[in-house]
């Protein structure tokens, strides 16, 4: 490292983290849909130290990230390597610069870490403002943006083609200018995860894992389960909460009245951990992109929490079915086309809820 070049470990003071993060044996972690850090600086080079864990070797389950630079994405790529740095500027001429790190895919197959950030900068780095607004996302494959980098519906998953900033709620966070937080896992639900085989998957539960770190296959420096790790929920407080869940559920529930009602009976349950954690948020309850079937049983669901509780501070929406004139992603799953209607559609609802202009 040459005499100019300075380096940081991407902490509270030098960063503004995006959604969860953990920070372990001198690195900083990503486990989950969108997490990340942002920084700016006054300069003209820059390098990104990233460090891989023990899922690596699994082409299918290699973390995706995406490094952007003033707003440009400069690296794209799988996470392959323990350790390798990547260098996102080298200029000629100092400039003020904003970067950005986000991981691109979910935190169930894998995680990475942010080693070290290398600047050429007198004045080094420093965290990117706050936005105004806050709002923390709750989903499935859906807010993953499972395949939506693929456009054959016959091909399966792979982190390589999921891309959460090409979804729903990171397009809809942005045009609403809000600091966002994830939770989303592919084919989990609120009483079942996907099943092709009329079986409850109970492994595969949301409400199980909100309230920790994250739920992943891989480990932080290959050591740390972050599943061991309870979120502090005063790291991040929104202001609006969007839950998406009830798609891979429905593969369960069918039309089977007794799985619907319990369906509703633990949206409710989940309803009040969530409260219990984020006292003050506006909860905005969703259902529809791939189809709606449970959505009067979401609705149920909210006037059944409000009966119970007195909780009002509570509201619901449904999104438009995808359809195939907007062609699908992977194993069906919304396209981009269908991504971007969808955001229009939850932005519309939010700014009309949240007096958002």
């Amino acid at each position: 490292m040459s005499e100019a070049m300075q380096a940081f470990r991407a902490t509270a003071s030098t960063v503004k983290m995006i959604g969860r993060t953990y920070d372990y044996k001198e690195t900083l972690w990503l486990a989950l849909s969108g997490s990340g850090v942002e920084f700016e600086f006054y300069g003209k080079r820059a390098e990104i130290a990233i460090k891989g864990d023990d899922r690596i070797a699994s082409p299918a389950h290699q973390a995706r990230i995406g490094i952007y630079v003033n707003g440009k994405r400069v690296v794209d790529d799988q996470v392959t390597e323990h350790m390798k740095t990547y260098t996102v500027l080298q200029s000629d001429t100092e400039a003020q610069i904003t970067v950005k790190v986000i991981k691109l895919s979910e935190a169930a197959m894998s995680t990475v870490g942010i080693e070290r950030i290398i600047v050429d900068a007198a004045g080094g780095i420093k965290p990117t403002a706050a936005q105004a607004r806050k709002v923390e996302i709750i989903g499935d494959s859906i807010t993953c943006g499972y395949g939506v980098d693929d456009e054959n519906e016959q091909r399966h998953f792979s982190t390589a083609t999921e891309d959460v900033t090409q979804a729903y709620a990171y397009q809809a966070a942005q045009a609403l200018e809000a600091d966002y937080s994830m939770v989303c896992y592919s084919g989990y639900g609120i009483i079942s995860g996907y099943t092709e085989d009329d079986q409850k998957k109970t492994a595969h539960l949301v409400p199980d894992y909100y309230e920790k770190v994250a739920k992943s296959e891989g480990k932080f420096d290959r050591t740390l389960d972050p599943l061991t790790v309870s979120w502090d929920f005063d790291r991040f407080v929104p202001e609006l909460i969007v839950i998406n869940l009830g798609t891979n559920d429905d593969s369960y529930t069918k039309e089977h009245a007794v799985r619907q009602a319990e369906y509703a009976d633990q949206y409710v349950e989940f309803l009040k951990c969530v409260r219990r954690n984020n006292a003050d948020a506006k909860i905005l309850c969703t259902l529809g992109i791939l189809g709606g079937r449970l959505y009067p049983f979401v609705e149920q669901a909210v006037d059944r929490y409000g009966h119970e509780t007195g909780d009002r501070n509570i509201a619901t929406m449904e999104f438009d079915t995808q359809l195939a004139s907007d062609g699908y992603g992977a194993d069906w799953h919304p396209s981009k086309a269908t991504h971007r209607k969808a955001a229009k559609k939850l932005v519309a609802r939010i700014r009309e809820l949240m007096d958002w202009k």
